[in-house]
């Protein structure tokens, strides 16, 4: 049964039991404590919290999603995936344990013919919570399952809830018997992996309080409503109903591994290939993962979603040159990614022009940084052996990780070929540091949701009506005061609360918009607006301060927009879309926006670019923009689907996720046409003008242009109009000639510098004969060490280090050379021919004095250099460098 099929016959059996069937959510998670939808139920995540009122009391999906946490172990499994596909039914209040296990054991087990998936029910088990009677003897009753196949285990396994306070419960977990080939019989308590997990049922019944995951956490109470929520994991039963080994022989991942194969020319599953089998496997599951990522609209980029983009494309490319090829293989396995998952994702086809065109520009970009990191990786070869050593320090191996983007793989493989190994264990502590601290800073954001328990309530209420579309000024009543998490029944002069209204016209801020300013007034009560944000799309919430009297619940209020700034706004927002605009007219539909931000007079937009804009682009952009005001065009909104929206033409941003009924904004026609929440000018030329203040790289594929509209474009049209008169009369000529000037003046500083860099070299080498003559012996080594007056750059001391070195031609000797440079200390040490004949060694000599001044350096035998950040120290570090001498020479 092919993939397609198992998704479609799963989403067909819950349609047919009453559920309402919801298109998968995008991979982009709308959860601000995580990057991506890592489950199933992670859309419906606001019904479970209370934070939205559910428009079903049953649903079904079957949610893309995509998990990275084990991202290193992906191949070296043969089950694990980072993109997988998560079947799923829920229940609102309605039907639950005895509907969820009824559900699955029909779904499970009836006949093809009656639209199940016929699994032999005698290779079927499952787990329930250790305190679960009830679980047992549904089972039992229901599916006839004998008692010593229903298993019990404890809170780690069989219990589930978010990680945060919130709601939770007992699961119990659908297992299928692979055969004794597999494994040890006993269960899926006995072994995991002949007895492998298909359907987790949860039963989502209590309340959890603050603690850790796995049971260190109380139970405060039952839930008003129980609900449901099961996983299915397409991919797994998919390679059960295939009746393939693993996850990576299925239909939807095998091809992927023969179009490696292919660009190889290895063979897959070769005997004595175990290696070379993770690398095939890692390549299909990162490709698909990526492929996906990107179509959903993540680009890649050095932190957040985009870093993890851009490591799953690494993984594979880097894969791909382990196998030996030496071609570019992105075009051939995003083309088969397309052609196998289209069937489920039709934009893979419509957008593969874009999703295309990024891989490969990563690709193109990571060969460099092979290039790169290959080169960075023979100096610190030749780095370790100079030193003495056959072992390449961690934190080597780390930066070449860490700071390059270079695969320890990688680096162990070249260090194998060069005769030498690798600090493993220090690079592991650092790389477990780094993810410390990821885990730690993804702790302190996991608490989003909990923040907003206070809320649950108010929304029950009904959503906060927007009326800032057509007036400023509304009237309203409070329904809420809340200060540090909690409602409470006043607030007074001097405090800063939030304030919850049934009604605003105040925007809050979304869709790029930076939130209005304004006031709330009331009898005898005066508050200053400071920001307005939205819970779960659908209360607004005011940040104030109390300015003048009393604000308590139930007030009537009347909530103003500081009209200037909101005119302010509207330009800036307006110009955003004339500039996206602008861009998708001069550059073609593949400059899609990639994100946005305006507020009073600014606005800055993000694009899918590879590579810069010429300066002419970028004045050809704001001279469309611009004309685009000229031409007063009218700026109009409607409502609409989001599928008659998108028929008509509508611009949708990446990601973002939009309701049943859309706004859409028109601008001149189908010239500018975008899905938008955001308020706008309602002509073209009340924007004034816009000035493109520049264009530059937010991230590897990703372009950001700023600009100013409005007022602000003329005050910095005035002060740079000041500036070129001001320029003018101190070189008294017109400003026309003004470049011409300045260009002269660029270029006989240029020569200025030239020369005094050569006097100042030569009166730096003037000293080296006075230096030589103060030479101390120590043993049979001269040594000439020296703490030079400011001003001495870096530069100036391997100069003068390696000059001194030539005149003392063939003595044994040793060049020490400190200077202060901006508060820090810089040094060199330079030996003879003859000295490092004779044992000695300049990166060793280092080590002797970087704890005097708190420094780091290194470098080769006949030459170390570095710095440090304790001046103080040189005494010290000129004394630590005499022992080491004397001591090597005793």
């Amino acid at each position: 049964m092919k993939t397609v099929e198992i998704r479609q016959r799963f989403l067909d059996y819950f349609a047919r039991t009453g559920h309402t069937v919801v298109p998968s959510a995008s991979l982009i998670s709308q959860d601000p404590t995580v990057l991506f939808t890592i489950a199933g139920m992670a859309p419906f995540k606001p019904y479970f919290l209370g934070q939205q009122t559910p428009p079903y009391t049953r649903a079904t999906s079957v949610q893309k999603c995509v998990r990275t946490s084990d991202i290193d172990n992906v191949g070296i499994t043969t089950r694990h995936n980072t993109f997988f596909q998560m079947a799923g039914n829920f229940s609102f209040g309605d039907y639950f344990k005895e509907g969820a296990i009824t559900h699955a054991w029909a779904l499970l087990t009836s006949s093809i013919e009656d639209g199940g998936f016929a699994l032999d029910k005698d290779r079927l088990w499952v787990t329930v919570y250790e305190t679960d009677d009830e679980a047992i003897e549904l089972w039992h009753r229901i599916a006839g399952l004998p008692l010593e196949r229903i298993q019990k285990m404890g809170m780690a396994d069989n219990f589930w809830s978010m990680g945060v306070p919130g709601p939770c419960g007992p699961c119990s977990e659908i297992y299928y018997d692979r055969g004794p080939a597999f494994g040890k019989e006993g269960g899926p308590v006995a072994d995991e992996n002949r007895y492998l997990e298909v359907w987790n049922l949860v039963f989502m019944q209590d309340i959890r309080g603050e603690g850790g995951d796995k049971g260190a956490f109380p139970i405060l109470g039952p839930l008003p409503q129980q609900n449901i929520d099961t996983g299915l994991g397409v991919e797994r039963l998919a390679f059960l109903l295939q009746e393939v080994e693993n996850v990576y022989e299925t239909d939807l991942l095998r091809p992927l591994i023969s179009t490696a194969e292919a660009l190889s020319g290895k063979v897959y599953g070769a005997e004595g290939g175990k290696t070379d089998d993770v690398r095939f496997r890692v390549i299909a599951d990162h490709i698909r993962s990526g492929t996906l990522l990107i179509a959903d609209g993540v680009g890649p980029g050095n932190e957040g979603r985009g870093y993890v983009l851009r490591r799953l494309l690494r993984r594979t490319i880097r894969s791909a040159r382990l196998l030996g090829v030496t071609e570019p293989v992105m075009p051939a396995l995003v083309a088969q990614v397309r052609d196998l998952m289209t069937p489920l994702y039709p934009e893979l086809t419509s957008d593969f022009a874009r999703i295309e065109r990024v891989a490969v520009a990563e690709e193109v970009a990571f060969l460099k940084t092979l290039e790169t990191g290959s080169k960075l990786f023979g100096t610190a070869a030749s780095d370790t052996r100079d030193s003495g050593s056959t072992v390449v320090p961690g934190d080597t191996a780390f930066a070449l990780h860490d700071t390059y983007g270079f695969p320890i793989d990688l680096t162990l493989e070249m260090a194998e070929e060069s005769g030498l190994t690798v600090d493993t264990a220090g690079f592991i502590r650092l790389m477990d540091e780094q993810k410390q601290r990821a885990r730690a800073d993804a702790k302190a954001r996991k608490g989003g949701f909990a923040d907003q328990s206070v809320y649950r309530e108010l929304l029950e209420a009904g959503a906060t009506e927007f009326t800032g579309y057509d007036e400023l000024n509304s009237e309203a009543a409070v329904r809420g005061v809340i200060s540090q998490g909690q409602r409470i029944p006043v607030a007074r002069v001097g405090d800063i609360v939030e304030v919850v209204l049934d009604r605003t016209s105040l925007y809050a801020e979304a869709g790029g918009q930076d939130s209005d300013s304004g006031s709330i007034l009331g009898a005898g009560m005066s508050a200053e607006v400071l920001d307005v944000q939205k819970i779960s799309r659908k209360l607004w919430v005011h940040q104030v301060r109390i300015t003048e009297g009393e604000l308590a619940e139930g007030d009537a209020v009347l909530t103003q927009v500081d009209p200037a700034a909101r005119a302010r706004s509207n330009q800036a927002h307006t110009g955003t879309h004339l500039v996206n605009a602008a861009l998708r007219e001069l550059l073609g539909p593949d400059a899609l926006q990639a994100g946005s931000y305006n507020k009073p007079g600014y606005l800055r937009l993000d694009f899918s670019w590879s590579g810069s804009l010429s300066a002419g682009a970028a004045s050809e952009i704001e001279e469309v923009a611009n004309r685009a005001i000229r031409s007063d065009l009218a700026v109009s909104t409607s409502l609409s689907t989001v599928a008659q929206a998108k028929a008509r033409g509508a611009v949708a941003l990446f990601g973002e996720v939009y309701g049943d009924e859309v706004r859409v904004v028109e601008i001149g026609g189908p010239w500018s046409l975008e899905l938008c929440g955001g308020t706008h000018v309602q002509h073209s030329s009340q924007i004034g003008t816009l000035v493109l203040l520049g264009e530059s790289s937010v991230g590897s594929g990703v372009r950001r242009i700023e600009s100013y509209v409005g007022y602000e474009a003329f005050q910095h049209l005035a002060t740079e109009r000041a500036l070129v008169e001001n320029l003018s009369g101190m070189l008294k000529v017109p400003s026309k000639e003004l470049p011409g000037r300045v260009s002269g003046l660029v270029e006989r500083l240029r020569l200025a510098e030239k020369e005094l860099a050569g006097l100042k070299s030569a009166a730096v080498l003037s000293s080296a004969q006075g230096l030589i003559d103060g030479a101390e012996q120590v043993g049979d080594t001269a040594v000439i060490s020296e703490l030079l007056p400011a001003g001495i750059s870096a530069a100036d001391l391997r100069t003068l280090a390696t000059d001194i070195r030539s005149r003392l031609g063939s003595r044994v000797g040793v060049v020490a050379l400190f200077a202060i440079v901006d508060d820090a200390v810089s040094f060199v040490v330079a030996l003879t021919p003859a000295a490092v004949s004779a044992g000695k060694n300049a990166g060793a000599l280092v080590t002797s004095f970087l704890p005097s001044i708190q420094g780091r350096g290194g470098g080769k035998a006949e030459m170390a250099q570095g710095g440090g950040t304790n001046p103080a120290g040189v005494t010290d570090a000129r004394a630590a460098l005499r022992s080491a001498i004397s001591g090597a020479a005793g």
